[in-house]
């Protein structure tokens, strides 16, 4: 399978720093701007903004205007983003599953480095 520079653009996009956090903590239920910020408290507002216009222009994330008093905007995982919801779980767990082991594999190399 080969990619085009469009493909290869929409994975740099959904592999960008916060992508795939966002779409985890939206697969369950919708959140609203400053829940996104609270599950991700090292996300900047800026850049968790950013990442949410992303995620709406490529039709994976939604925005809905709440009737409450003041108005509040919520965001939601689409049924097309949804499709994303096995592979990014997948891929959280390996991090999660692998992190020891990662960690192990930089010190090594790290090592070897400072060597030569």
């Amino acid at each position: 399978m080969e990619l085009n520079g469009d493909g290869r653009h929409l994975l740099d996009q959904l592999f960008d720093k916060w992508s795939l956090l966002v779409l985890a903590a939206l697969c369950n239920r919708s959140r609203r701007f400053n829940e996104l910020r609270q599950y991700l408290p090292a996300v900047t507002s800026k850049s968790l903004t950013a990442c949410l216009r992303r995620l709406e222009r490529n039709g994976m994330v939604e925005r809905a205007v709440v009737s409450t008093e003041p108005v509040a905007i919520e965001y939601r995982i689409t049924p097309l983003g949804r499709t994303l919801r096995s592979p990014v779980h997948a891929i959280l767990e390996w991090a999660v599953d692998h992190l020891d082991a990662v960690e192990a594999a930089r010190c090594h190399y790290d090592e070897r480095r400072v060597d030569k």
